[in-house]
């Protein structure tokens, strides 16, 4: 049976709640950050953590078109931190740190005629994708957020997950797929907790883990009946590290023609965000399977920076960073982290 994340009914207690799931591999100490770095072009740890000494993040250089940049080099950037010039510590071009990644189906009655679509499509980038250094979960969100795989680097595993995802099209008989009272009170009938599932596995999930960390969600970018608003969901991807790609997949039919759905602005908000972009297949086969070809490249081809900030206070504030080439490339990072309090502000 899957495993359900439950929030819990106060409002106010929903972003400080205990955890409902915790995963095995959080329990366990993580991994340590690395020493402060004090030579140029050094090798960072695998780590994309945000610590006292250094922050360090991924991120992806294109052209005009869109076509992937290789073989830059520290000199071809320059970095700043709240509009302020930071001096970069090191800079490597990295294509094989260990990667974590988070695939989450959207399970609602919408997604009916692209789900299965969705399942193979997806299962065969995640064998492409992972190594056996690699690891990822799989999980579906509806009425309910359920985790459908634990970590693991078996893809037979994960395909098997997402073969369990099932679209619910009977809300209407008050049951909720993976226990019984739903983890979300409400005089309303939810539908579509896709901010929810963003929190849950970038907090639970994602917070403890190290190395490059990603979320894929297949969705049509509905979001309906979370408790958590979607800045919510930003803040805790950002805290964790983590890289949100949004591939939408859209059941026309469910919509009556090619509009009537609204969820592309929030995804491009959510992406942009935190270092991922949104890609649009509909329903095709074909696009789907050039998308997840993107993102694998993309994921292949992160060069990885590392600074230490000239504003030392750890005072859990948002700090805006910018990345800029000499060339007038394209960047593709993330927009900004969260200064942590003490060693880490969850």
């Amino acid at each position: 049976m899957p495993k359900s994340f439950i929030f819990p009914v106060l409002v106010c207690a929903l972003v400080a709640a205990a955890l409902c799931f915790v995963p095995a591999r959080a329990q366990q100490p993580s991994q340590s950050a690395p020493p402060q770095q004090s030579e140029d072009n050094q090798k960072p740890g695998e780590t994309l953590k945000v610590n006292v000494n250094v922050v360090q993040l991924f991120f992806n250089v294109k052209d005009k078109h869109g076509a992937l940049i290789p073989n830059l080099t520290k000199d071809d950037f320059q970095i700043a931190e709240d509009s302020k010039p930071q001096t970069i510590k090191y800079f490597t071009a990295e294509s094989n740190l260990p990667l974590t990644l988070g695939m989450m189906i959207d399970a609602s009655g919408s997604q009916r005629n692209v789900i299965d679509m969705e399942k193979e499509v997806g299962g065969a980038f995640l064998k492409q994708i992972l190594t056996d250094k690699d690891e990822a979960y799989v999980m579906s969100f509806d009425i309910s957020v359920d985790l459908l795989q634990d970590f693991t680097r078996d893809t037979h595993r994960l395909q098997a997950a997402l073969n369990k995802a099932k679209v619910n099209v009977d809300v209407t008989s008050g049951g909720i797929p993976g226990m019984g009272g739903g983890p979300v009170p409400t005089r309303n009938a939810p539908g579509t907790l896709l901010y929810d599932a963003v929190y849950l596995s970038a907090h639970d999930m994602l917070s403890q883990e190290t190395g490059r960390k990603a979320m894929i969600l297949l969705t049509d970018g509905q979001d309906e009946g979370s408790r958590l608003k979607i800045q919510e969901a930003i803040e805790a991807a950002q805290k964790a590290d983590a890289i949100i790609y949004v591939l939408l997949c859209a059941d026309r039919g469910f919509y009556g023609g090619f509009g009537g759905y609204s969820g592309e602005g929030e995804m491009r908000k959510l992406t942009e965000q935190t270092g991922g972009r949104v890609i649009n297949v509909g329903n095709k086969f074909d696009k789907l399977r050039e998308a997840f070809d993107q993102i694998a490249n993309e994921l292949r081809s992160q060069y990885n920076i590392g600074y230490t900030p000239t504003n030392l206070k750890q005072d859990g504030t948002y700090r805006k960073i910018e990345i800029k080439n000499k060339q007038n490339y394209k960047i593709q990072a993330r927009a900004g982290y969260y200064a942590s309090r003490g060693n880490r502000d969850q």
